[in-house]
């Protein structure tokens, strides 16, 4: 058997793929979380309940109507991002103007209500979501067994990412958005309807969470408690990648997933820290974060 510092090469290389597997969430959500708060300046503290809102959404397609897997994978991400524009359009839209404290405190009411309510329905404990039929089983790569649903996890993770890094980096949309935000009235002097962009911003922060919600549920139980579990880690991921970064959420989210799967094969015991920890060194050597541009 073929060994590396000791660990062999199967468990070393296991971990990986569960390190790239929750860096492909990471990813995803942190990406949701720097867009909102690169272009409307929010710190979204409900993305953790938008990512369980994808998940119980195709959970409820699928116990519901009997609408499977690929369909929920299109409707459940539009459901959580139409839910996203009703809340950004009647409520916090009003707070753009204050101390950003009031959209942060906003936003942790709206996730604790989220999920009260589905605990009171669905309690703690978590419901299976199948795997779709196509994707189901896995390959025998002779050093390891890749399970089919997982590399499609990290597959697609990477082409939603790098498709929202190059709309709002390379196309006259994405210009349009980052000028709202750094001059709202001169956008809105060329007749750009600027409140129209901010909300569909937030509703396409949102839906990217329900999409990493319902990719996840066939992975991990879909259950109330799945995005407050995650919430935190993924905004250590944001504040190492630099607040509001597209780029450095989407690396720091695939990276912070990797060195998670390997502190799990050399130091398990310090696999759920270890992402704090790189957190804390980023802050103290480079505190607008590794892709952040200092004040």
């Amino acid at each position: 058997m073929t060994m590396v510092f000791g660990i062999p090469i199967q468990a070393l290389l296991g971990q990986l793929l569960v390190g790239l597997i929750n860096g492909s969430f990471y990813a995803m959500l942190s990406l949701g979380l720097a867009i909102i708060f690169g272009l409307l300046r929010v710190i979204n503290f409900a993305h953790g309940a938008q990512y369980m809102l994808g998940a119980f959404a195709g959970y409820l397609m699928l116990a519901w109507f009997g609408i499977g897997y690929w369909p929920a994978l299109i409707l459940a991400p539009l459901v959580v991002a139409v839910v996203g524009i009703v809340v950004e359009r009647f409520a916090l839209s009003r707070l753009y103007d204050l101390d950003p404290l009031y959209g942060l405190l906003f936003t942790f009411g709206l996730a604790l209500v989220i999920e009260g309510v589905f605990r009171y329905y669905y309690g703690v404990s978590g419901n299976p979501y199948p795997v779709p039929a196509l994707l189901a089983g896995g390959e025998n790569l002779g050093f390891m067994f890749l399970p089919i649903y997982r590399g499609w996890v990290v597959v697609a993770s990477l082409i939603v990412c790098l498709t929202t890094w190059l709309v709002i980096e390379k196309t006259k949309l994405g210009s349009y958005l980052r000028a709202a935000t750094e001059n709202p009235r001169l956008v809105q002097a060329f007749g750009i309807n600027v409140p129209l962009l901010l909300t569909l911003t937030y509703g396409l922060g949102s839906g990217l969470a329900g999409l990493a919600g319902i990719l996840a549920a066939p992975v991990y139980q879909v259950s109330p408690l799945m995005g407050s579990n995650l919430i935190i880690v993924v905004f250590a991921v944001v504040v190492v990648g630099g607040m509001g970064s597209i780029l450095g959420a989407i690396v720091t989210g695939y990276l912070l997933g990797l060195v998670e799967g390997l502190t799990k094969v050399f130091y398990p015991e310090a696999s759920s820290i270890v992402i704090f920890v790189v957190m804390a060194i980023v802050l103290l050597l480079r505190p607008a974060g590794l892709f952040g541009k200092d004040a």
